[in-house]
This record gives structure tokens, sequence and C-alpha cells, in this order.
């Protein structure tokens, strides 16, 4: 099933009712660790340059800003507020062995979408649950990194899915919606590759914002090309290639989403657990540190330890949070990798600078074997000036799908990294909120976040 009937089909199909609980409690443990990720992402400046283009484009509207006390547009509060569960790279991430997405980028289209009309809690997990189960499908089976695109290809595709639940469309309208995202908005892998700068953390933004805008397009009669996968110069012969999906109205895919320990890419999450524990069993200093040697799978190796160019060139956090040398030495260095890692003056000091470039990244193909399997393995050695050799071996980390976290975990996560800009009071309210989401309406959530 790869046509837009079939998408849009199974987007009728989606329904609350036949969610598991287990399903519906991964589902608002996902909204609640976006949020919170969100929140701390207010006031870094690419979240900012965004915050004033919506407020000089697209406000005005009904729609909240999270963390503004002011409102927009559907499309600019898709925007804004993707932009903000995208920007710190501390967001979910679904494993596949040829992409890896990161399903949360739909969670700001469809909190808007479900806003703007009034939707009940129960409506909007069933717009991320599909959006959640389209991109997961198609990254497992239509992975399009290699062919040169970018990942938030498939975003634009999965937020529309989910946008149009919550906006009620039926499955005609649905099917255009989908044809003029999937037709118009397809990103190249560059934001990627190379030397990366801030653009990287707001891809998924711009596609959300697409996505809404595609979908209230067609909510006012405007058609799409309803043969966009399997025509003439279409999304397989262009983009993907030939597959096909199997999309379960259950929206059993967000099972295997992996949530962040650390805030560093997804690829990176055993390798920096894993030093960061050697750090602390050996009691490790940076200047007693000879060689830092990470053996990892292909999927590491290509996008953040220097396959796609070098990552020892460090200077903005856009590339830091790309840089496996980087993650590995300021890891070890601080024993930790949160957001005070990625502060400028962290950035450039000497000994991270120096310790980074005695930072080796090799592919083992045994690994990457195991990584198609289901595991992120890692194997981390440590040489020191004296000689001493220290290994440290991970298959996952806390937060992989078969270690995931619960709800204690996704709490203190949130209360860390939103506790700068939300007191205590709120945070808590926030949560006890997105843990009874079924029993809201999407409007008590987003009240609390203005």
């Amino acid at each position: 099933m790869t046509t837009t009937e079939g998408l849009a089909e199974f987007v009728q199909d989606v329904h609350v009712d036949e969610f598991t609980e287990d399903t519906r409690e991964e589902l608002k443990k996902r909204i609640v660790d976006s949020i919170g990720i969100g929140v701390g992402a207010l006031g870094a400046e690419p979240v900012e340059a965004v915050y004033r283009t919506v407020q000089r484009a697209n406000g005005g509207g009904d729609c909240s800003l999270w963390g503004r006390g002011e409102t927009g547009s559907p499309v600019g509060a898709a925007m804004h507020n993707t932009a903000l569960t995208r920007y710190l790279d501390f967001m979910d991430s679904f494993l596949a062995p040829g992409e890896t997405p990161h399903p949360s980028d739909n969670i700001g289209a469809v909190i808007a979408a479900a806003e703007y009309v009034g939707a009940t809690g129960e409506e909007l997990l069933e717009g991320v649950g599909a959006a959640y189960e389209v991109q997961g499908e198609l990254a497992w089976n239509a992975p399009v990194r290699d062919r040169g695109w970018d990942h938030v290809t498939h975003t634009v595709i999965s937020a529309t899915c989910g946008v149009a639940k919550v906006l009620d469309l039926d499955v005609e309208t649905t099917r255009h919606a989908v044809g003029i995202a999937g037709t118009a908005h397809n990103a190249l892998r560059v934001t990627r590759t190379g030397g990366i700068n801030e653009w990287k953390g707001i891809a998924s933004a711009n596609a959300a914002r697409n996505a809404v805008y595609a979908a209230l397009l067609a909510d006012d009669g405007m058609e799409g090309p309803t043969n966009l996968f399997e025509g003439q110069k279409g999304w397989k012969q262009v983009i993907s290639g030939e597959f096909e999906v199997d999309l379960d109205p259950g929206c059993t895919r967000v099972h295997d989403v992996m949530t962040k320990r650390y805030v560093a890419e997804t690829y990176a999450q055993s390798a920096v657990e894993g030093v960061i524990e050697l750090a602390e069993r050996e009691d490790l200093g940076g200047d007693e540190v000879e060689l830092i040697d990470l053996e990892t799978f292909a999927g590491a190796k290509l996008i953040i330890g220097g396959g796609e160019g070098d990552r020892h060139d460090v200077e903005t956090k856009a590339q830091a949070d790309h840089s496996l040398p980087y993650m590995l030495a300021a890891a070890l260095l601080d024993r930790e990798m949160g957001t005070a890692q990625y502060d400028p003056d962290r950035i450039t000091r000497d000994d991270v600078q120096y310790l980074l470039r005695h930072v080796t990244v090799e592919e083992d193909d045994a690994f990457t074997e195991r990584f198609e399997d289901g595991e992120m393995p890692a194997r981390v050695t440590v040489e020191l000036e004296d000689g001493t050799i220290h290994t440290v071996e991970k298959d996952a980390f806390a937060g992989h799908p078969t270690d995931s976290m619960d709800w204690e975990q996704i709490e203190a996560k949130f209360h860390d990294i939103a506790g700068s800009e939300f007191d205590e009071q709120l945070r808590n309210e926030i949560v006890e909120v997105g843990r009874t989401l079924d029993r809201h309406d999407s409007t008590d959530l987003v009240a609390l976040l203005v």
C-alpha cells in the first residue's frame, strides 16, 4: 500500500480504541518528552530567528507559540513549535537500517492542528499515532538518505497524515493533501553533510509548516497529484525507488522509537553512555588520555564519524552535536552530555578542542550487522599516555527500544530540561495533563504552554 489513497484510507482507519494501553502510554510519553525539550530550547538564536519570522509572516492566529504568551496561525505555530522540539537534538528517533528520522518532528504540527479545531486529547493521540506509523514505515521500507534526500522528506508526508487526522479530513481531501506535501517539499541531504550549519536543526520545522499548509490547502479545495508515488517522474522514480509499506491502524511503530538520554545525535547514544561509564569507573582525566578509539556501525561512521565530511573541526553547536570526536571528548571530560556541553565557551575551550583531535572512529562490519538486527553497538577504547588501555562495550543505552524509559525517567528528563523556563508547579501540571491526555481536550495541554 503506497498510493495516496492507501495512506488516506489508513488515516481514516486510525482510531484510539484500537490502540493498546501500552501504545497510548508511549504516545503520551513522546508528547511530554517533546514539550520539555521544546521549552528547554527557548532562547536559542536559531529558534529566535524562527520566532521573529513567524511574527512577521504567520502571526495573529489562534494557535499558541509555546513559551511566548502569543499566538500565530496553524502554519506559524507548527513551524515555531517544531523548531523548539527539534533544535536541541534531544528528540526521539526511529531506528531503521537505512534511515533514522525523528518522529517527534511531527508533534508540533499535529498539536497546532489539534488546537486549531479544538480536538480532544484522544483525537490528538490519533494524529500523533498516525504520523509515527507513517514515519516509521517510510523509514524502514523507503530510505532516501543514500539517494541524496534528507529524512524530513518523509516527515512532510507523515506530518500531513497526522494533521489530516485531527482536522478530520475525508479520504479524498487527505489524498490531495498528501499529494501536495509529497510533491512540493522534498529536502536535500546536503543539510547534514560537509560543513553543517544551523538549518540542520530547523529543517524539520519547515517540513511541519509545509505539512499544515498542504492540509489546509486541500481542505479549502486545492487538488494535488493523487499519483504521487507511482506516477511518471513520481516519488518512487525520483525519490525512493520501489517500496511497499504495511501500516497498522493500531499505530504500533511508536514502540520502535528510542528516547534520548543524552543531548547528542541518535547514533552517538551508546558511545556517549559508554565513555561516561568508563571515565567514572577509571576516574579518567583528559590530560592523561593519548587516544579515544570508537568502533561503531556504518551509519554512525557515515553521519557523525567522518563519512560525510571531517568531524574534527568543531566551532558551533550544529557541528558539535553531529561530531563523534567532540561528543566523546566532551563526555569524557565532563562525564555528562547535556545542553551545557554545547555552550559556545565549552565548545571552544582548549581541553576539548585538544582531546577531540585524538579521537578516531572506525566502522566494524559485525557492529553494522548487529545494528541492522536492532542493537546500537559501540566499543570505546581509551589509551592513556603511560600505555594503559581501558575498554567498554555497549549494545544499547537507556532509552533504546529494548530499554525504554518509564514514566519516572520521562518526568525526570522533563523537569531537568524545562526547569530553566517553567516553574515546578507548571511543570507538574503539564506532566499530569500529558499523562492523562486521553481524559482531556488538547487545548487543556496547550493552555499550559503559552
